[in-house]
């Protein structure tokens, strides 16, 4: 009956630890929140982007060396071809897209559009003929 009792122990503590493995990782949050970056033009046109890519631990740290968060970079957007990014923010409150389009003699304005979704809902968004700029509270 002593080896029973053992064997039965046994399978019992196996089954709580393979319980406490799994449940522990069906029930991880994730780390922050899904941010969306999105600029559509009506037409096509080639613009300069500036927008952060990474949480800074403070206003200060952003301003001691800003690239070390965001990014700039000039893209292509025509229409039905949007640009988009996606990051992840602790908080989605320092989310910022800055555009400026790049101008030429000769060509219309391409409408631009942009806006800011934290988890799939639109928080910001700005249409201009040539300029948009997104930005939550933090800015």
């Amino acid at each position: 009956m002593g080896t029973a009792t053992r064997r039965i122990g046994a399978a019992v503590m196996a089954a709580s630890a393979a319980f406490a493995v799994t449940h522990g990782t069906a029930v991880a949050e994730p780390t922050g929140q899904q941010v969306r970056y999105t600029l559509t033009a009506a037409a096509p046109y080639d613009f300069d982007l500036f927008y952060l890519t990474t949480q800074p631990p403070s206003m200060e740290a952003f301003n001691a060396d800003a690239y070390a968060f965001a990014k700039r970079e000039k893209v292509h957007v025509a229409p039905g071809a949007p640009w988009v990014f996606e990051t992840t923010l602790a908080d989605p409150q320092w989310a910022i897209l800055q555009v400026s389009s790049t101008t030429r003699g000769g060509v219309g304005a391409p409408g631009a559009h942009c806006d800011i979704a934290v988890n799939g809902e639109v928080l910001s968004q700005h249409d201009d003929p040539y300029n948009v700029r997104c930005q939550l509270s933090k800015w």
